[in-house]
């Protein structure tokens, strides 16, 4: 199996070789496509699934630094925090597979924490809204997590 995220057409696409099995509407970086750190940008090129995150968790399950919290995303906790980039239910954190183009030095996707995670803005799915990760419905990254193994790679393209 192997991803293919679009940024052009805000789309994740799941695949075995020749054969589509799923789509789903994602939302990725506000600031377009780029690799330098701090950038805020989604990183192109391919990449693997370096660390699958939150096997078991319920859905709007909250992260931080990769941990669960124990919380459950909901409308209090968006009021507490506002404006946080939240990180829900499940984490594919991707590590880049090209050197001086997304692994290593300033432009390394792990060490950015470039992230397909469940995200509190379903709305704008479909539209560039995050901070460079991947965005998803939390049932549709829960689905993929299932889905998927570590080190499935994910091509990034415009």
């Amino acid at each position: 199996m192997n991803i293919e995220i679009d940024l052009g057409r805000q789309t994740l696409k799941l695949e075995v070789p020749g054969e589509p099995l799923r789509s789903y509407r994602i939302s990725s970086a506000v600031r377009g496509a780029g690799e330098q750190r701090d950038s805020f940008c989604t990183p192109r090129g391919l990449h693997r699934s370096r660390a699958m995150i939150g096997a078991g968790q319920p859905r709007g399950a909250v992260f931080l630094g990769r941990r669960p919290t124990g919380e459950i995303y909901n409308s209090e906790l968006a009021r507490a925090y506002p404006g946080r980039d939240w990180i829900l239910t499940r984490i594919l954190w991707l590590c880049g597979c090209e050197p001086g183009r997304n692994r290593l030095g300033r432009v390394d996707s792990m060490q950015r924490y470039i992230y397909i995670h469940g995200t509190a803005d379903e709305a704008r799915l479909g539209t560039p809204a995050s901070h460079g990760c991947v965005r998803m419905a939390n049932h549709e990254v829960a689905e993929l997590f299932e889905l998927v193994q570590p080190g499935c790679p994910v091509l990034i393209h415009e």
